[in-house]
């Protein structure tokens, strides 16, 4: 039997979510986390609307999943995640814990693995997930602010 919950099912979640935040004039960046097989966060870059340039989706992720779980650590989660993060966002997900990232788009300007940052050393990392979708949705973003 072929399961549905695979990277390419949440992945295309998270990109939802990057729809929405482009809809709203924020860079187009989704993120969801997963604790087996459920949605636990999901949200979008909310840096303009909430005037915080650390409102990544990836710190709202992982802020709302601690709340869901009710601890700080994201040990047996998933971040999915349409565009690798950044310095910052690496540097929080290093002390979640968390167990797993899958990326869409890779950043080779601004994403942590362009500084050699590291995760945690149990966070695996899956890249590439639909990652032509990721990239075209931020490149048309940025072609229209150009």
């Amino acid at each position: 039997m072929e399961n549905i919950f695979s990277d390419e099912y949440f992945m295309r979640k998270a990109l939802q979510e990057a729809q929405v935040a482009f809809d709203r004039d924020e860079i187009p960046v989704g993120a969801l986390i997963v604790s087996q097989n459920k949605i636990i966060a999901k949200t979008h870059n909310l840096t303009e609307t909430l005037t915080d340039v650390t409102a990544h989706a990836e710190m709202q992720a992982i802020t709302s999943a601690a709340n869901y779980l009710g601890g700080k650590y994201l040990k047996d989660c998933t971040l999915y995640v349409t565009l690798e993060p950044c310095v910052m966002c690496a540097g929080a997900l290093y002390w979640s814990q968390i167990s797993r990232i899958v990326i869409g788009a890779s950043d080779e300007k601004r994403g942590f693995r362009s500084q050699l940052v590291k995760l945690h050393p149990k966070t695996q990392i899956t890249e590439g997930v639909l990652a032509k979708e990721s990239t075209e949705l931020i490149q048309k973003f940025f072609k229209d602010k150009r």
